[in-house]
């Protein structure tokens, strides 16, 4: 048998599970960072939507390497508005408004998070499918404009935030 023709099917699986290795890590929910200026962006989420949902939402950790920033808008296709909203208690009832912006301290996190801040997609295109995403772009005062990938997750993520917007330094 010529040596040739053997060795071919034996690069052939080594470059076929050299590209699964490659793509299945570079996927990685936790690979996602994206960066303007002092801000990062990290692994931005959203969960599943039904055909029916008419509003989702999006959350991401942002950290500030600097002396401080505000995110003060959220812009993207997915829905007809987006916008910044927190969840707040009032009394015995949870409540969801619209916010200005998020302070994000100097050298610190936020944390956009199920129970806390997060960016709210109102009105939606279409449902959002687990395994695939969507884009985003963020406003910050200082970096500028900063466009992220948001990857939809299964409906019962939660994220790593533990359900409560953070804010450390």
């Amino acid at each position: 048998m010529d040596r040739t023709k053997r060795r071919a099917p034996v690069w052939a699986v080594i470059a076929l599970l050299a590209g699964a290795w490659l793509t299945g890590s570079a996927g990685a929910e936790d690979a996602a960072v994206f960066r303007a200026g002092d801000v990062s962006v990290e692994a931005p989420w959203s969960r599943e939507t039904t055909p029916a949902a008419r509003a989702g939402a999006a959350f991401f950790r942002i950290v500030e390497a600097g002396e401080g920033d505000r995110l003060i808008a959220a812009s993207g296709d997915v829905a007809d508005r987006v916008e910044l909203h927190e969840h707040v208690m009032e009394g015995d009832v949870m409540k969801m408004r619209a916010v200005e912006g998020v302070d994000v301290p100097a050298h610190g996190t936020v944390d956009l998070a199920p129970g806390g801040y997060h960016v709210m997609l109102i009105g939606l295109k279409g449902p959002l499918v687990e395994g695939e995403s969507f884009p985003l772009t963020l406003t910050f005062e200082k970096a500028g404009t900063l466009g992220i990938e948001v990857r939809v997750m299964d409906i019962g993520h939660s994220g790593d935030a533990g359900g409560h917007a953070k804010h450390g330094g």
